[in-house]
């Protein structure tokens, strides 16, 4: 399994677009939710599996998290801001979910699926992707049938929530993009380039996904402030989406359709208990802090960061409660997970 690079020859990533454009469009045909987030998840994983080689520039892909976050912080307001002092109860939870999928899942792994004890922990961490190949590798475990596992999570994640949410009653609207005034284009270009520069301060103290956090804050306090009124437009937004989706099915470039199947067992059934789990921890939580059961399981799904805050940006759910769950899960993924392997 490749990851993308800078040495990336244009005409991959342009092919690799227009796949997901495809796919957005055939998507919109048959209207499926958030068409221009699962269109291209769904087109660029089958052509990659089908041998096509698929990748995204990473210049393009720090763009693409640069305009989500902007996208995604523009729905602060006073309301989500108040909301932040009844989080804590949420995170409790979150570390307690995060101990039993990974205690679940480990075992039935082993078990069911052929897995040593330490390659099945591995595989059975809800997220925080690199930080868990990084530990594979070091560790001597499988790194590409966990790579396999964990790639069919968050690709089965990113396809079965807006679904599950849409089943649970919340209401999306044909158009995913902001509706609204957009923000006046100076205002955007200073945006823009100050969450640039928050990201990069961002990555030099390692926060996770530091381009999308830093532009959510730089959008955050802009319309919290009133200094950058409006919506991001759909004309900027839209194609983000597309690359965000295409970014996902490019997990699955070099991967052969044997070794897929070999690893979707596997990936499925993590998918399912960690759901599972994630549902039942969302249910008291949602109780406690007077939220629709919905909106917490968008924040609790255990799937990628970038897509699920994404994700939840779209179907109206409060940006920050989401950004700080997913953020807590890797917090507590990089403290429990070396825990648990040193006990094994």
């Amino acid at each position: 399994m490749r990851s993308p690079n800078l040495s990336l020859s244009l005409r991959e990533t342009l092919l690799t677009i227009c796949v997901g454009a495809v796919g957005a469009a055939l998507a919109w045909a048959l209207s499926v939710p958030v068409y221009m987030l699962l269109g291209p998840v769904v087109a660029v994983s089958l052509s990659s599996l089908a041998g096509l080689r698929t990748a995204i520039d990473l210049r393009l892909r720090d763009a693409c998290f640069v305009v989500i976050g902007l996208a995604v912080g523009a729905g602060f307001d006073t309301d989500a801001l108040g909301a932040m002092l009844r989080w804590p109860l949420a995170f409790v939870f979150m570390a307690v979910i995060i101990w039993l999928i990974m205690a679940i899942c480990r075992a039935m792994l082993v078990r069911f699926f052929g897995f040593d004890a330490r390659s099945a922990l591995l595989a059975s961490a809800p997220g925080h992707l690199s930080f868990v190949i990084a530990m594979a590798s070091s560790t001597g475990s499988d790194v590409a049938r966990i790579s396999i596992t964990q790639s069919v999570r968050l690709l089965a994640l990113t396809l079965v929530v807006p679904f599950v949410a849409v089943a649970m009653g919340v209401e999306l609207s044909g158009n995913i993009a902001p509706q609204g005034e957009p923000v006046a284009l100076v205002q955007l270009v200073i945006m823009i380039v100050l969450a640039i520069v928050v990201g990069l301060l961002f990555q030099r103290v390692s926060v996770p996904a530091p381009l999308l956090l830093g532009a959510m804050v730089v959008s955050a306090i802009g319309h919290l402030s009133d200094l950058a009124p409006g919506v991001m437009p759909q004309w900027i937004i839209l194609p983000a989406y597309l690359v965000l989706g295409s970014l996902i099915g490019t997990r699955f470039s070099g991967v052969t359709p044997a070794r897929f199947a070999g690893g979707l067992g596997a990936g499925v059934a993590i998918t399912l208990v960690a759901v599972g789990l994630a549902g039942l921890g969302a249910l008291p939580v949602a109780w406690a802090l007077n939220m629709p059961l919905a909106h917490v399981l968008v924040a609790f799904a255990p799937g990628g960061l970038e897509t699920m805050i994404a994700m939840g940006a779209v179907l109206g759910v409060i940006p920050g409660f989401v950004a700080a769950c997913h953020i807590a899960r890797l917090l507590v993924l990089s403290v429990l997970l070396p825990w648990m392997l040193g006990r094994r």
